[in-house]
């Protein structure tokens, strides 16, 4: 698929020392992001911490171009946050709600981003809505276009939930979204560095992100996109003295553009190694990346579905580079142990993490194997072994 897998595994320690299936957790950075990160932190120890911001201006600013130049978007609709979940709150709390107003979201909504809804909600009086689910597991487009009236004030969706390896159609609910004048607040944390993510072709008017998963970047950073004619329609539900200028004793005005929703002091090591991180996805092909994990993950179903006890519990139309799996008679959390005594890193997802999917579908923790274009059909056998093994433990 074009990829040169010994040179991208050379760019990769951690592939010398594990076989890593968490890459939607947080993915193994390559070479050049670690060097960024750390090459800024000795600048820090060496002339000081503001010293060395001032002195990383153009490499930050690069940053906010190389996540434009990924989304398509323009650099004044990128706010750099310190994780996926800041950034979707700033957007979500920064609208306005009423007692008539309807949140639309879905079954596979991540807990974090429901428990904001709730609680929005009871201050509110707002109502959240979940959309049912297609034959697929994906969102119903169709049900989506029934439901939407002038009292809609909001389509959230996770384009991909943290339980599975189901991609929901972003675009078709954004084009729902855009037909009816409704703000659609996308969260691509999983899906951000593992696809194109074209805002414009999505119809999304705001999106979060991490840096820390399948971008490969740093721990501690993220990134928020508000599309610019809803910019000012977003108050930052907090201010600080770089979202906002005080003018006067009595008056402050808030930034112009997507900076209003980041706050003064930041993670600028791991800032300036987000923008590495942008740049070797972007040199790599997100379109290639996405075929690759595809491919990879295809395999790796197939293969979990030949052991017996496992099941997979993946579901949709397309799916991307997470498989979900439970066994019988074994803990989700005893098999990832088992797996880290055999230096393989999975994680667990609890229905805690995803509700209204867990429940609805009747889903144990499950074991989450996620695969990136770095790792190997050779990994996917040995991870095969080292499954049977810890299963007859």
């Amino acid at each position: 698929m074009g990829f040169d897998l010994p040179a991208l595994r050379a760019d990769t320690p951690g592939t010398d020392t594990v076989l890593h299936f968490n890459n939607a957790g947080a993915a193994l950075p390559p070479q050049p992001v670690v060097d960024a990160q750390v090459t800024h932190l000795k600048r820090e120890a060496t002339i000081g911490g503001y010293e060395a911001a001032a002195e990383a201006e153009a490499q930050l600013h690069h940053t906010y171009d190389a996540i434009a130049r990924m989304l398509g978007c323009e650099t004044e609709e990128i706010a750099l946050v310190e994780n996926a979940t800041r950034a979707w709150d700033m957007a979500f709390y920064g609208l306005s709600f009423g007692p008539n107003d309807r949140i639309l979201t879905s079954p596979s909504a991540y807990a974090s981003n429901h428990i904001a809804c709730l609680q929005v909600a009871e201050q509110t009086g707002a109502s959240v809505e979940v959309l049912p689910h297609d034959p697929h597991g994906q969102v119903d487009v169709a049900a989506l276009r029934a439901k939407m009236d002038d009292d809609v004030a909001l389509i959230a969706l996770t384009h991909v939930p943290t339980n599975g390896g189901l991609v929901n159609p972003a675009a078709e609910v954004g084009a729902v979204a855009q037909n009816a004048g409704v703000p659609f607040l996308l969260d691509a944390c999983q899906s951000a560095g593992q696809m194109p993510l074209p805002v414009d072709e999505i119809g999304c008017t705001m999106l979060s992100a991490t840096g820390r998963k399948y971008l490969r970047g740093p721990r501690g950073t993220g990134f928020l996109y508000v599309r610019d004619d809803w910019i000012e329609r977003i108050e930052p539900p907090l201010l600080d003295l770089h979202a906002a200028t005080w003018t006067a004793p009595d008056e402050y005005e808030i930034h112009p553009d997507a900076r209003r929703f980041e706050t003064w002091e930041s993670h600028v090591a791991g800032q300036v190694a987000l923008g590495a991180a942008v740049d070797y996805a972007l040199d790599r092909g997100l379109d290639a990346i996405f075929e690759r994990n595809q491919h990879l993950a295809h395999a790796l179903r197939t293969e979990l579905e030949k052991v017996p006890g496992v099941t997979v519990h993946d579901q949709g139309r397309v799916r991307c580079g997470i498989t979900t799996f439970s066994a019988e008679q074994n803990d989700a959390a005893a098999l990832q142990a088992a797996l880290r005594e055999q230096h393989v890193n999975v994680s667990v997802s609890p229905p805690s993490s995803t509700r209204l999917d867990a429940e609805a579908r009747a889903l144990p923790d499950l074991v989450r194997a996620s695969v990136h274009y770095y790792n190997t059909t050779g990994e996917i056998d040995r991870f095969i072994t080292a499954l049977r093994t810890a299963l007859a433990a």
